[in-house]
């Protein structure tokens, strides 16, 4: 099985004139009370990756090393500058398969192949305080890298790693980087080993410059006259596709396509957190996969629906598989923290136990079941879809018009949807069909709030209220959903209690507080809407 270590470490190099900077007297940096010699370790690794190396380009490294106390398969995923997840795993001839689960979002079908060995002659020192207490551990690393995929290129260098000790105070790295500095050291151009090694190790590119291609003598044919003059109304458009993707969003197929891409990253990053149960990492998801389908829908003039329809579908799917897990997580804490808000008089019969059976039972046959989808062809699949489409966007004439017009008014659409749907949730009685219409209302202001979301690049401080505003809608009526399915749920728990000969009696008082819940969110809903409306859309 692998396990987790959070790393919190910086990487320094001499200065560019060559040869080794000495490591500097350390006892003096506040805090430290010893420098304690541990010795050269000899550290033997091989990285892998694909041939295109996928994992590299989004910062990720796999590694199997030998040496050292901490010999084995390393996968390190980034979390924030200078901080990333280690997944440890035992040694093994092939890459074991809980780390090949982990990038599989990023691999796809393609092989891990070796792509660099790294020689590493590792000196370690110890700064402890005076207790003998652990702060960091810091390393002067001569390393030897050599090319094995891509090239057969070889390099040499010195390197200083500073790594936080366990449940250390980041800012000691801070003092540790001062005493540095003074003796002529700086930051590591490269996040990493193999960074540094892949680009040292790269193929040189050719400097002759390449001989201009001769002009074609014959004219264009008609044929290829009106396929040019076909093309014409969208080819600002298309540019976008084609421009890097950091560059300034210009047009409205620009905005568009940016929120896209950064929903497509979302959940491509958030496979191995949701493999690995992170906290919040499912939500986050399912987030990003509706986010995506709510961009299709909204912007239907920019971006041909009768190509993101078919992936949209896919999406509603994938939110469903993430919803299974996500709901029961909601539930249950919903239901946990209304059960410590009772008195204790008014607990009667095993209510605490009831609920965690019903908890787990379900949790476990949720993450079982999200795992098999996430390692499926069909989430596969359309992870390659999106990367398709991203990088060939269906884009419509609309696409090369100004955003303020054209996301502006799919933005006024949508808002007008969810003006209508909370009109006609109010004109309801209390019941079921208003719960249904209260749903919908909720469903109709997450994608305008999206849809704002998109804008705000482009549409500034309007939109940006609209995101808050419909927020605030969206939290309201969940509320009362929330309240929906708890007392969905609490009339299935009692009915099992009363099986069981149980009393049920704490679960009709958990029941009486939901529907009291419901209706203070039905009392409050005019008076929000009012607000909102007066600010009105974008």
């Amino acid at each position: 099985m692998a396990d987790t270590k959070r790393e919190i470490e910086r990487k320094y190099e001499g200065p560019p004139a060559g040869g080794d900077t000495p490591l500097p007297d350390l006892t003096d940096v506040p805090g430290v009370s010893r420098v304690i010699d541990k010795g050269v370790a000899e550290l033997d690794a091989t990285y892998y990756d694909t041939a295109d190396q996928r994992l590299a380009t989004a910062s990720l490294t796999l590694r199997r090393r030998t040496g050292g106390d901490d010999a084995g398969w390393h996968l390190k995923l980034p979390v924030s500058e200078g901080v990333r997840d280690e997944i440890r795993a035992p040694l093994s001839d092939s890459v074991p398969d809980d780390l090949t689960a982990l990038v599989r979002s990023r691999v796809r079908e393609a092989e891990l192949v070796p792509v660099v060995h790294l020689l590493s002659a590792r000196d370690v020192r110890h700064l402890v305080d005076a207790s003998g207490t652990l702060l960091a551990e810091v390393s002067v690393d001569r390393v030897r890298a050599e090319r094995l995929s891509g090239g057969a290129g070889s390099a040499e260098w010195t390197e200083i790693e500073v790594e936080l000790a366990d449940d250390g105070d980041p800012a000691f790295l801070d003092k540790v980087e001062k005493k540095l500095r003074k003796a002529g050291l700086r930051r590591s151009a490269s996040a990493s080993k193999l960074a540094k090694a892949l680009e040292d190790t790269a193929p040189r590119k050719s400097t002759k410059p390449e001989k201009p291609e001769k002009p074609e003598k014959s004219g264009r044919s008609g044929k290829e006259a009106k396929g040019e003059k076909a093309t014409k109304a969208t080819k600002e458009a298309t540019d976008a596709k084609s421009g890097p993707p950091e560059s300034a969003p210009r047009t409205a197929g620009d905005h568009v396509l940016a929120y896209v891409r950064a929903q497509r990253d979302a959940i491509v990053e958030l496979d191995p957190a949701v493999r690995r149960d992170v906290p919040d990492s499912v939500h986050r998801m399912r987030v990003a996969t509706r986010r995506l389908r709510s961009t299709f829908r909204s912007y239907g003039k920019v971006l041909d629906r009768t190509v993101t329809g078919p992936v949209g579908d896919e999406l509603k799917w994938l939110a469903a598989e993430l919803g299974v897990d996500r709901d029961q997580e909601v539930l249950t804490e919903h239901l946990t923290a209304a059960l410590d808000g009772l008195p204790s008089d008014l607990i009667m019969g095993p209510v605490q136990a009831r609920l965690d059976t019903w908890s787990g039972a379900r949790r476990s046959g949720s993450r079982q079941r999200l795992i098999a989808v996430l390692d499926g062809r069909r989430y596969l699949d359309l992870l390659t879809t999106l990367d398709t489409l991203v990088a060939g966007p269906p884009l419509l004439e609309a696409a090369a018009k100004e955003p303020e017009k054209v996301i502006a008014k799919a933005v006024r659409k949508d808002f007008k949807k969810v003006a209508d749907l909370v009109g006609q949730a109010l004109e309801l009685s209390p019941g079921s069909e208003r719960d249904l219409a209260m749903h919908d209302a909720r469903k109709k202001a997450k994608r305008t709030r999206y849809a704002a979301e998109t804008a705000t690049p482009a549409l500034g401080e309007p939109a940006a209220e609209l995101v808050k505003s419909m927020k605030s809608l969206q939290t309201l009526l969940g509320d009362h959903q929330d309240s929906v399915m708890v007392r969905e749920t609490l009339r299935e728990l009692a009915a099992e209690a009363q099986g069981a000969d149980e009393n049920a009696f704490t679960y009709g008082v958990l029941y009486g507080r939901e529907e009291q819940r419901a209706a203070a969110v039905e009392a409050a809903l005019p008076g929000e809407w009012e607000a909102i409306e007066d600010k009105g859309a974008v």
